[in-house]
C-alpha cells in the first residue's frame, strides 16, 4: 500500500493482541555490496524469529528486494529472494 496508510501500525498492533514477538527489519537492509552479506542477514533475522518464537517478522519497503526473480542484479540479490521465499 501507499506510504502512511497503517501498515507498520497494523502488523505492530497484531504483535501486540498475540504473545508474538515483532521483528521489523527494512528490506533495503537486505541489499548489500559485500557479497553474502544480504542472504546472511535474512539468516539472521529468522534465527532471531526461531529464538523469540512465536515471532512476526515485518519486512518493511520490501518492494526493495520483492522484484521478479529473473530482474534480481546480482547472485547475493537472487540468493536474499531465494532465502525469503
Amino acid at each position: 500500500g501507499p506510504p502512511g496508510c497503517g501498515k507498520t501500525m497494523l502488523a505492530k498492533a497484531v504483535a501486540r493482541h498475540t504473545t508474538a514477538s515483532f521483528i521489523r527489519v527494512v528490506g533495503s537492509e537486505f541489499v548489500q555490496k559485500y557479497l553474502g552479506e544480504g542472504p546472511r542477514m535474512v539468516r539472521d533475522v529468522f534465527r532471531l524469529a526461531k529464538e523469540n518464537s512465536p515471532a512476526i517478522i515485518f519486512i518493511d519497503e520490501i518492494d526493495a528486494i520483492a522484484t521478479k526473480r529473473f530482474d534480481a542484479q546480482t547472485g547475493a540479490d537472487r540468493e536474499v529472494q531465494r532465502i525469503l521465499l
